[in-house]
């Protein structure tokens, strides 16, 4: 049964190993230099990336960002819906075989070389992208990179990729048994899937691991401070803490209670013939913090990394478990 399903899935498998090949090449011709530029140089080494490195850097994210919701596709999707769309598994069954065993040699091989696969672009990634990531944290100031806490880089850095295949993989898995075809299987896991990737970095990520929380005050010269929504809101930047995940941010009233900005404040901007000065922008700044209003900011700090890495990780673990015992549940009750 093992040799059966390998020989179905090795393409597939074959076709992702050269991917994760070329990459692993690419990486490794140029990762020792990016290292020893950022022995020299530190944290400014976020100023001083080759522009070829750059395009390497924002390749490596894509790559490891995609290769779980293909994995999901054209691993998981077709392994089980194109053998009952074809009723090729009547045979398997006719030959001793339990559709529990069927099933759990499909989803133990195709999940455990889906969280290969993940997991060695992962590293080949991190490990080149780890002075960037370094400098970043050391307080590089850039608009370039990503911190790893950010939610594009924190899904293509460490340990979660893996439990992101796995998961990716098994729902594939699961849609493709209960639709039973193999098209609409891979549309359905690849809308699913990325959806719940918009949805745990915007909800859930950042419950995983105890946040920490300043309040900053609003005042020329202090944490640099953008102004949005036609003057209705204020994001302040925390750049004193560098390498943070900003997660959510408020700001407060001289009670220490969450209050909109002032209608005060757009009317101080407002000018007939254009943009505001800065002279103007940084007096009216001045006057709003005169009212004794601050910005209160939540942030993720870097420190947090790993701990925000091993939660989502068994997050996603266990719900690919889950999706397991839905499977086992459906192809006993429910397939025929």
């Amino acid at each position: 049964m093992i040799w059966l399903t390998w020989r179905q899935f090795r393409t597939q498998a074959a076709v992702m190993l050269a991917m994760v090949a070329a990459l692993a090449t690419a990486l490794a011709v140029t990762g020792p230099q990016l290292a020893d530029l950022h022995r020299a140089v530190g944290s400014s080494l976020v100023d001083q990336v080759p522009g070829a490195d750059q395009s390497l850097y924002y390749t490596g994210l894509l790559v490891v960002l995609t290769v779980p919701a293909v994995i999901g596709m054209f691993w998981g999707a077709p392994l089980i819906a194109r053998e009952l769309e074809t009723g090729t598994h009547y045979l398997a069954w006719n030959q001793g075989v339990t559709r529990t065993r069927w099933l759990a040699t499909k989803l133990g091989l195709g999940a455990a070389a889906s969280m290969t696969a993940a997991g060695l672009t992962s590293l080949a990634v991190s490990w080149w992208s780890s002075p960037i990531d370094r400098a970043v944290n050391g307080g590089g100031a850039t608009d370039t990179y990503f911190p790893r806490l950010d939610p594009v880089a924190f899904a293509a850095r460490g340990v979660v990729p893996m439990a992101h295949a796995a998961f990716a993989f098994v729902l594939g898995v699961a849609l493709g048994l209960v639709i039973r075809r193999t098209l609409p299987a891979m549309a359905t896991t690849f809308a699913l899937y990325a959806a719940i990737q918009i949805s745990v970095p915007m909800w859930i990520r950042s419950h995983l691991a105890a946040a920490d929380r300043t309040i900053l005050p609003i005042e020329p010269g202090g944490a640099p401070i953008s102004i949005q929504d036609g003057a209705r809101q204020i994001v302040a930047h925390l750049e004193e803490v560098p390498g943070a995940w900003v997660t959510s941010q408020q700001t407060l009233n001289a009670a220490g209670q969450p209050a909109p900005v002032p209608s005060s404040f757009a009317d101080c901007l407002r000018t007939e013939s254009g943009p505001p000065t800065l002279q103007q922008v940084d007096r009216c700044v001045a006057d709003l913090g005169a009212l004794g209003y601050k910005q209160q900011v939540t942030y993720q700090p870097a420190g947090n990394f790993w701990s925000l890495q091993w939660a989502e990780t068994g997050l996603y673990l266990g719900l690919a478990l889950a999706l397991t015992g839905f499977c086992a549940w459906w192809i006993r009750r429910r397939v025929t």
